[in-house]
């Protein structure tokens, strides 16, 4: 059997991974909101973009001259401290992804940490427009 038929798939049911399978990695709804308000705001980026050319990560939104860097993170994705609940459903399989997908975003944090870059964490709950003033400040900061 080929691994990700449905015979094997990681999914409690076909409709569950109907569901995953539908979910994107980029041009999402919160980072669409949030990339549609920096630019009103006049600011320009690249979009997902390697920042460091050794990282082996896209990141969502890169100010280069300013070296910030901004994730778009989703509230089951990543493990929200807020909204984070854990599916019972296959409940081995998804503690282990989501601790995946955790240490890869520290992992993240700290390489850009390391090199000289900021790297800002929006939620996908966070009201975009606090979020857009918080990414303005920081590349307005580093500029200067």
């Amino acid at each position: 059997m080929v691994r990700g038929t449905p015979d094997e798939s990681w999914a409690s049911s076909p409709a569950i991974r109907r569901a995953m399978q539908g979910n994107r990695s980029r041009n999402t709804t919160p980072e669409m909101a949030l990339r549609r308000a920096l630019h009103a705001k006049g600011l320009r980026y690249r979009v997902c973009a390697y920042p460091l050319p050794d990282l082996r990560r896209k990141i969502d939104i890169v100010f280069r001259p300013a070296r910030v860097a901004v994730e778009v993170h989703g509230c089951f994705w990543h493990g929200c401290p807020q909204h984070h609940r854990r599916p019972s459903a296959n409940s081995q399989y998804w503690r282990e992804k989501l601790a995946r997908n955790m240490n890869r975003d520290r992992q993240t944090r700290q390489q850009l940490e390391q090199a000289g870059w900021l790297l800002i964490t929006v939620w996908e709950h966070e009201n975009v427009e606090h979020a857009v003033d918080r990414i303005a400040d920081a590349v307005q900061a580093r500029r200067a």
